[in-house]
């Protein structure tokens, strides 16, 4: 089904004409709820889930296109830490351990009444058949929260606590680990805190694919583990958010008559230093605005509005 629906808006994917975020809204608003669709109650192992992975680089990368090398000057694919790193957002493995652990506190919570609840609980009757047991679902939930740092088996207990179990839920969603040398710590990073823990690391996810030796992360892999706006964007951002205060303010405010005001006299000799309102416009050009009277844009403040939040998403290939 999710082959069909993604070929079914194939030629909108690759269209020149639709920006890319309004491509990744269609992924998001029409592909991804028909593939995930009864995810709660999946039961997945690493070779489904290395599948759910190619399919989700497959469309990122009908999306994103290819881009050119700046050594060869050749078009190639985008690597899949840039695609992320593009995209910005949880991908699919986390939107699936996410809503799991949400539907898992959901049936936790029920009443013994309820046949969800009791077949969480309960335990088939007989003798199970030789061999390895199969992957339980609850397995899955149990590998979910010891991957965020809670390692007790009673988790139905944890789930009785709604607030504590929506952390681990909001967690689980932002879950980031960066890849260190086997001798420095394991470092989960979630957007507000940052678990630190020592654990030992597998030789194999730390090692170059190419070479087979241990090396640093690239910038592009530690910005795709990020997910989030880098210090740069924050500054511009806010740098823009403060213009459009201070461009508001009436002429009795001292800051607004800094900021229209002309120094007297002559300036000193030499190259003429870069002025705070060169970088307002400078930003503002990165985004199409080519105007230099910024400030009539700011009285309107939802367009201005729009160019700040514009400013901290703004990704740079």
């Amino acid at each position: 089904m999710g082959n069909a629906c993604y070929y079914s808006v194939e030629k909108l994917l690759s269209s020149s004409l639709l920006s890319k975020n309004l491509k990744v809204g269609i992924y998001k608003t029409v592909i991804l709820p028909v593939v995930l669709y009864g995810c709660e109650t999946w039961t997945l192992a690493l070779r489904e889930e290395l599948r759910l992975r190619e399919f989700e680089n497959k469309v990122l990368m009908k999306i994103f296109g290819a881009k050119r090398d700046k050594v060869t000057g050749e078009w190639r694919k985008l690597h899949n830490t840039e695609l992320h790193a593009l995209y910005s957002s949880s991908d699919i493995i986390r939107n699936i351990k996410s809503r799991r652990l949400r539907w898992a506190g959901h049936v936790a919570l029920m009443g013994e009444s309820r046949n969800a609840y009791r077949v969480l609980v309960g335990r088939p009757e007989g003798k199970r058949p030789l061999g390895r047991p199969r992957r339980r679902w609850e397995d899955n939930i149990k590998m979910d929260l010891r991957e965020v740092g809670y390692d007790d088996r009673e988790w139905i207990n944890l789930a009785q606590d709604r607030d504590q179990w929506w952390a681990y839920v909001r967690a689980v969603m932002n879950f980031r680990y960066w890849v260190a040398a086997p001798s420095q710590p394991r470092r989960w990073a979630v957007k507000g805190e940052e678990i630190m823990r020592m654990a030992s690391f597998g030789r194999e996810e730390a090692l170059d694919e190419v070479t087979g030796e241990w090396r640093k992360l690239r910038n592009t892999e530690l910005h795709a583990l990020y997910t989030s706006p880098d210090i740069i964007r924050n500054i511009k951002s806010r740098r823009l958010r403060w213009a459009g205060h201070a461009a508001r303010m009436g002429e009795s405010r001292n800051a607004y008559r800094v900021l229209v005001g002309r120094p007297e006299g002559k300036r000193p000799l030499g190259s003429q230093r870069r002025r705070w309102e060169n970088n307002i416009k400078m930003n503002l050009r990165e985004m199409g605005y080519d105007d230099r009277e910024w400030i009539n844009l700011v009285q309107d403040r939802d367009q201005w509005w729009a160019y700040v939040r514009a400013a901290i998403n703004l990704q740079v290939p």
